[in-house]
């Protein structure tokens, strides 16, 4: 789900390059979340991959030539002006050197730069091309021109290219492409300027080089937390152990593994932190030692001596009560197995937190490894609400919703 992009007007720029193809991708992507995607291909593009394929997916004409013209209101309207006008982002993916070059120097030679002139809106761009071409000091000057005047970029990336050698300069996958959009889209929006910090995953504590302990958790529901905060505006950091998923694009990525790397690095960002929540897994024991080399099987019981890890949400609530600047809202998760209520009331209050979700790890539509979630909210005031089972995206929305509000009371 990207409800950011439900009836939005995509422009999305298609020209000449072997990686046109995964244009299709994008705007099948788009269409999906309930976006009007517009498609604008270059001649050049025409010869890799035909319009009627772009037509097909997004279910709306295909503009290729400088004359086309353009109708959505019972009346005829210049083709360019009204692409333009009608637009709530422009995307061109994959953007040639050819076609960047145009955007930089002004010119207005076919449709695709010309409609780029009449567009005033939020750009995307995705660069595609030969190592060589992407290191060259006019690319690198037209890019830099264009990052000036406020366009995005994402990519290229690294890897094998369609002349055969291997550098930067081939085109970032789709989906990324469709999650640096949904950030730029969400630019500007109730969480603007807030920064958010959010742990997801379940942490890994060694016991040798070649085992440790761990728990159920995915991640899903601290990634589906950074893609709404991000989605909202709020520059937003995950700070996350292994994930089953990806992490959504267009956020700050700290990757750690054990509880005490996790600690360390919400640590390093709490000064900045404006709303933290607190939706990792993280183990409550660590091994005391952990072996250098594989423990081999021995005759017999093996006992591992346990001791406690640093407790994140703790040491904040701790931090908070002594004052300074410290989070204006913190958020933790409870997953319980019973006595679910005492079990997040006694948490949410040990740790001094503003509000807890609580979800029964028991549940089989619940808690590690589904796509949904059914959690009821405590908060510091008394305020409790149930809600019904949703996907682990809508729960994440609401939070960030109630994040929102919460945020404006303080203001």
């Amino acid at each position: 789900m990207a409800p950011i992009l439900s009836g939005k007007r995509i422009l999305l720029g298609v020209s000449g390059g072997i990686a046109a193809y995964k244009s299709v991708s994008l705007a099948s992507r788009l269409t999906q979340a309930n976006a009007l995607v517009d498609v604008i291909m270059t001649e050049s593009a025409t010869k890799f991959i035909a319009p009627v394929t772009f037509q097909a997916i997004t279910q709306r004409p295909v503009s290729t030539d400088i004359f086309d013209s353009w109708s959505d209101t019972g009346r005829l309207r210049i083709g360019h002006v009204a692409l333009a006008q009608a637009a709530d982002l422009f995307i061109i993916a994959p953007a040639t050197a050819q076609t960047m070059a145009r955007l930089a120097l002004g010119m207005a030679d076919d449709l695709l730069s010309i409609t780029s002139l009449s567009y005033s809106g939020p750009m995307l761009i995705a660069p595609a091309m030969e190592t060589h071409m992407w290191n060259h000091p006019a690319t690198q000057e037209h890019v830099a021109k264009l990052r000036g005047w406020g366009v995005d970029f994402v990519g290229p990336a690294e890897g094998r290219l369609a002349s055969g050698e291997h550098g930067a300069g081939r085109v970032v996958e789709p989906e990324e492409v469709f999650e640096v959009a949904c950030k730029v889209l969400g630019r500007g929006g109730p969480l603007d300027g807030v920064r958010v910090v959010i742990t997801a995953g379940g942490t890994r504590e060694p016991i040798d080089p070649v085992r440790f302990m761990g728990n159920h958790s995915t991640g899903k529901m601290g990634v589906a937390l950074a893609r709404a905060a991000r989605d909202l505006g709020a520059d937003t950091l995950l700070v996350h152990s292994p994930l089953s998923v990806s992490p959504p694009g267009g956020i700050e990525l700290a990757p750690v593994r054990t509880a005490q790397q996790m600690y360390d690095a919400v640590m390093e960002h709490l000064p900045t932190t404006d709303v933290l929540i607190g939706a990792a897994a993280v183990a409550d024991y660590r091994p005391t030692t952990s072996a250098d080399q594989k423990i081999k099987k021995l005759p017999g019981q093996q006992i591992i001596t346990l001791e406690r890890t640093p407790d994140i949400l703790k040491t904040v609530g701790e931090l908070r009560g002594s004052g300074g600047k410290l989070p204006r809202l913190v958020i933790g998760f409870a997953a319980e197995t019973n006595d679910l209520d005492e079990n997040a009331l006694e948490k949410l209050a040990r740790k001094n937190m503003d509000m807890i979700v609580l979800n029964d790890v028991t549940a089989p539509d619940s808690g590690f490894a589904v796509d949904t979630n059914r959690v009821t909210i405590f908060e510091r005031n008394g305020e409790r609400d149930d809600w019904p089972l949703m996907s682990k995206e809508e729960v994440a929305q609401a939070i960030l919703q109630r994040v929102v509000a919460r945020l404006g009371r303080r203001k």
